[in-house]
Order: C-alpha cells, then structure tokens, then sequence
C-alpha cells in the first residue's frame, strides 16, 4: 500500500506540473499564468475539486505514442465563487500548446454534463493553439461536442468565458456562444482566420492584436464584453460577475442585506438641462440609484449610445439598459440594438429584474443603416423587451420619441410600472420636425415664416412634449419627482417580487436574427 501511495503522490505531482518547469518559465515570461495559477485566482482558496486529473490522449500516429502528459492539457473540476458552486475547466497552454484533442474534448464535455445536471454556471478559460492537427477530424468532433453542450446549456445556467492566450478558428465558437466573454490586452486574442491567411486572401496586412486583440473586439466588433491589462483584474472580475447572477435559470440572484435609510436623491433634480438638445451623462443618474454607487457595465466601450450593466438597489440585483445622451444623443443603431437585446434576453433568462432608463430620441437614420439592416436588427431589442417576463420598470427621464418610446420597454409591451420626470417628452417625434409636418401650410404662407413656426412650435411643446397625455391614457403609470426615483424603483421591485407571466406555449419563438 504504501508504494502506491507513494505512485499515487509522485503521479500527482507530474499531472499539476503540465508541460513541465520549462514550459511554466515560457508562459511566465509572456505574461500569463498557468492554468492551476488561474483557478487559484478564480477560485476560494483550496476549493477545487479537480475531476480526470490523469486522462491523457489515445492518439498514437506521428510519434504521439511517446508524448503523453497527465491531464492532456485542461485542468477541469468544480469549486466554489463566494461559497457558491461552479464548474470549470482551464486550457493549459504548457502541453501542446493547449490544443484540443479527443479526449481534452471529452473532460470540457463532462464538466459541462454536470454542471447542466446540477445547477450551477460553468466557467472556461480558453488558452489553445486551436484542434490538436495529429487528431484529425476526431479534434473537430470534439470542438462540435462542447458547441452542441454550449447550445444545451444557453438559458439553462450562465456560461462565462475567459479568452487569456489565443482563440482562433472554430474554437472561437465556443465562447461566442456563452453568456459573456472577458479577454487581456496584449496577450489574448480571437479570430476566425489568423493574419497569414487574411494576407493571403485579401491581401491586408493586418497583426494579430489589431485583427482580433482585446481592444478591437472590446471597441469594434462587440464580440467581448468585459476587456483587462492583466489575467488577475480580469479574473477577479468574473468573481464580481457572478456576485449578480443566480445559479441557474430555476433560481433567483443573490440579495444582499441593505440596512440603511431608504434616500431621496436631490441631485438628481438638477440633471437634466434646460436645453432638451443639450446632452448629459445617463451614467450619474445610474450611479446615484444604485446601491453604494456601484455599477457593474457590460461592454463598456461598444455601441456606447445604450448602456447595459449589473446594479443592485436596496441589495436586490438588477440589469440596466439606458440611452445614452451624451453618446449620438442615445439614439438606437445597429450596434446598440444588438446589444441591448442580448443583455435583456440573459437578465430574462435568469430572473434579474430589468430597470431602464429612457432618453431616445428615435432611431438613426441614413443609408448605412437602412442598408445594414436597422429594421432586422432594431426589431431584435423590441422582441426582446416584449418577451421578456421578469419584472420591468422603465424611467424616462426625458426624450422618448417614435418607435424607439414603444422599444424601450413601454407600457405597450408588458413594461410592469412606467415612470416619466416632469422633464420627459413623449411624442410621435421632435417638436420642430412635428410642427414642420403638421403646420407645413401654414408655416409657408405666413408673412413671417419663422415667426409662425416658433409660434407653433411653443404650441406643440406646451402640448405634447411633456409626460401628461401619456399620463391621461395610464401609459405612464406615475409622474415622479427626479430625486424619489430610488424610492419608486425599490418599491416597484418590492411588488414585483411575486410577479407571475408567461409566455404561450410553443416550441420557441423566431427572433429575427
């Protein structure tokens, strides 16, 4: 016995070594961790439950026979995120560059197996030089496994992915398909085609950190949602992620305890400018609701005209989606659409409450938009909203103008309690462009043209940019003071808490994508 377990020790030792002393010395000096290092960060201390430690690859062509290294480079395993419990796995670059074979496939898969049949979210560090060539197809299979199980376990338990090395080819599907992706500057990277290949298809000149380092797909393409200078910021911030989020799609987001005084916000009484085409930063108004000003943003530096994020008011979790005035005056676009309407679907999936806060002024116009698809893509942040079945509060605080009013969560689609400020303008559209339309003869043949459209104009914003009519017809539900908006939106959530709704009964819905 005791020579076995002397074995048992010494082939443990090997397994946490991975690629060996001189493989962990190479990924140290490119500014990486090791893939144990990374769960050490990640995890409560000592809390792994590290499962197929000593799986190695079957493969036994091109001298793969005399390669063999416990684990077959993923470390996967459960443990715990503030006392909660998690699956994850973590690539390990020092055996075979991370690459994906059969059976590193194989453990991806079981972690994921269990963590749909317990409950829990799972985690994936990605790392890897892409599908293990020696393999042949059986790696592709493998990369088809964990989509399949990425796709089965979409709305049933959160799915975060961290990009901490390289992500190319088909293995960038894997995260594409999970909830939220954190990657590094410098470091990380993700691209379906590497630069060789796009110089010689399309002749760019492109490297790897401008076709798909941190930056570009945190700015341009939107596909990460959370962008770090370093693995510990960002795995930390995974940790504060889940903070927010609940077990699995039958289980409700942690409350935190909240014992202070219930605030009236007089700040926000002085926000919005007098000027209604005068900008201001949504972002204050978010904050001073918030509990102890703490706002948790999601892709922070895409499509900046929408805001999305995680919150808490009165220790309760909450998603925000907010225009953004200060960014294109918060009209909706393409990108602001697309990503509105992803975090409304998840905070749906998962029982967070949705709380938005209104400022738009309508959808962009233009060619480039049209022609984009702005009809496609806009109607997916209005089937979002009207799917939706979680609690929905939505505050307009000013503008909320056309078919953007009907998008942002309105009365019209199931939004539960509808606040406006006695700043708020609800109308067909900007009072000029109304005013212009609707008195275009009146206007034109008068002796002073301008004066009768100013005249008019007072009429219209007298009469319709403001909250009333709305009010009249009970498509506002309340008309608020600025600085009792905390208060209103917790008690909101107060009634909300036993909310029942549903959606008919079918197979799925047809978003169109």
């Amino acid at each position: 016995m005791k020579d076995n377990i002397e074995l048992l020790k010494k082939n443990v030792e090997i397994a946490e070594l991975g690629g060996g002393k001189t493989k962990i010395e190479q990924q140290h000096k490119k500014g990486k961790l090791t893939a144990r290092e990374r769960l050490n960060i990640l995890l409560d201390e000592n809390s792994l439950n590290e499962i197929d430690k000593f799986v190695m690859h079957q493969t036994t062509d091109f001298g793969m026979d005399k390669q063999k290294y416990f684990g077959d480079g993923v470390v996967t395993g459960f443990g715990k995120i503030d006392g909660r419990d998690v699956a994850v796995f973590s690539q390990d670059f020092t055996v075979f560059g991370g690459s994906l074979s059969e059976m590193h496939a194989r453990k991806i898969c079981k972690i994921m197996d269990s963590a749909m049949k317990l409950g829990i979210p799972v985690i994936g560090l990605n790392d890897s030089g892409g599908a293990r060539i020696q393999e042949g197809v059986s790696s592709l299979g493998g990369y088809a496994e964990i989509f399949l199980r990425n796709t089965l376990a979409s709305g049933l338990i959160p799915q975060i992915s961290a990009v901490l090395g390289p992500c190319a080819g088909g293995a960038v599907y894997s995260p594409a398909i999970t909830d939220f992706i954190f990657i590094v500057r410098n470091t990380s990277y993700m691209f379906v085609t590497g630069p060789n290949v796009v110089k010689t298809v399309t002749h760019e000149d492109v490297s790897f950190e401008e076709l798909g380092g941190a930056d570009t797909h945190s700015n341009k393409s939107g596909v990460v949602h959370f962008t770090y200078d370093d693995e510990v910021k960002c795995l930390q911030s995974i940790r504060k992620l889940l903070s927010y989020v609940p077990q699995n799609c039958d289980d409700n987001p942690p409350t935190l305890s909240y014992d202070r005084e219930e605030e009236d916000l007089p700040e926000l009484l002085s926000i919005i400018p007098d000027n209604p085409n005068k900008p201001y930063d949504m972002k204050e108004i978010i904050l001073k609701v918030l509990d102890d000003n703490e706002f948790f943003e999601v892709q922070e530096n895409f499509a900046q005209n929408i805001i999305i994020g995680f919150g808490r008011i009165r220790g309760k979790s909450v998603g925000v989606v907010a225009n953004q005035p200060s960014v294109l005056a918060g009209v909706l676009d393409i990108n602001s659409s697309i990503k509105g309407a992803r975090f409304v679907r998840f905070c749906d999936a998962f029982n967070i409450p949705l709380v938005v806060f209104e400022d738009v002024p309508g959808f962009m116009p233009g060619t480039d938009q049209e022609w984009g698809g702005i009809i496609r893509n806009g109607a997916k942040l209005l089937y979002a909203f009207c799917e939706a079945t979680v609690p929905k509060i939505t505050v307009i605080t000013r503008k909320a103008y056309g078919g953007a009013y009907d998008v942002m969560n309105s009365k019209h689609v199931r939004g539960d309690f509808n606040f406006a400020w006695p700043s708020a303008e609800i109308a067909v559209m900007g009072p000029k462009g109304a005013v212009e339309i609707i008195f275009k003869k009146e206007i034109q043949q008068a002796e002073n043209p301008e004066e009768e459209l100013n005249k008019k104009l007072n009429m219209y914003i007298e009469k319709f940019a403001n909250p009333y009519i709305a009010a009249e017809k009970g498509f506002i539900d309340e008309v608020i003071l600025p600085n009792e908006t905390r208060i209103k939106l917790n008690n909101a959530l107060e009634l909300l808490k036993t909310k029942v709704d549903k959606n008919p009964k079918k197979k799925h819905g047809n978003i169109p994508l």
